[in-house]
């Protein structure tokens, strides 16, 4: 019987548990960090958090033109969409460390 192969499995486990502790908390961080977007004239403001919750919508008063509603809301979708991309970006950034090269969607 070979117990070296046992202190591996467990030195193993431990590093699993580990990384899954790791994992957790870096979701956590993730889900309370806010992510801040503006448009490139500084008309809407976005900011979300990593649960891709939309916390607060600023749209200046430039923008609000009651004859061309349509632009408005397109620079509103456009903002709010790159908002949520910053944070998809983040995630991958943060999260592909624990799964890089297993090839696992989260």
């Amino acid at each position: 019987m070979n117990l070296g192969n046992m202190g591996n499995m467990q030195g193993m486990m431990k590093q699993v548990q580990q990384m899954q502790k790791n994992m957790e908390d870096t979701q956590k961080e993730l889900e309370e960090t806010v992510f801040e977007v503006m448009d490139r004239h500084q008309l809407v403001q976005v900011k979300v958090n990593g649960k891709r919750e939309i916390l607060d919508l600023v749209v200046s008063k430039e923008l609000i033109d009651p004859e061309d509603a349509d632009m408005m809301q397109d620079l509103i979708i456009a903002t709010i969409n790159d908002a949520m991309k910053k944070v998809e970006d983040e995630i991958q950034a943060k999260m592909g460390q624990f799964t890089q090269g297993l090839n696992l969607p989260f």
